[in-house]
């Protein structure tokens, strides 16, 4: 069974306790890693700066504390494998709806469940 490591639980503790509930759910049945949580102004700006990141400091849901958002990608991590993601995405929007708890993926901002209308994916962000 997967579990998180040591930097994942690190990040995961930095957000809200709902995301930090589903996210310790669904790493029972599907490997991933926890990359962002929390930001201060100077990560976040620089995220913004890399274009990573629509959102400058303090606009992001990163930057309030506990974080509202959550960057999570399929371990081993494989930028190019995005089908995996879609998959984690899907693990993850399951067991939210599961506990009613409203999350809005970044490879469906609207959230209509169509993935290509998308003008910017950010497909490892849950908010």
């Amino acid at each position: 069974m997967p579990k998180f490591g040591r930097k994942s639980k690190e990040i995961l503790s930095t957000c809200d306790e709902r995301l930090q509930e589903i996210l310790n759910e669904v790493i029972k049945y599907y490997d991933f890693s926890v990359l962002s949580g929390y930001r201060n102004a100077n990560e976040q700006n620089e995220i913004f700066r890399k274009g990573y990141s629509k959102k400058q400091y303090p606009d992001s849901k990163h930057n309030s504390s506990p974080s509202i958002a959550v960057d999570v990608a399929p371990y081993p991590i494989n930028w190019k494998d995005t089908r995996r993601f879609d998959i984690l995405a899907g693990y993850i929007m399951m067991c939210a709806e599961s506990r009613e708890i409203n999350l809005r993926w970044g490879g469906d901002w609207d959230m209509d469940k169509d993935v290509l209308d998308q003008t910017f994916n950010d497909i490892g962000h849950m908010e």
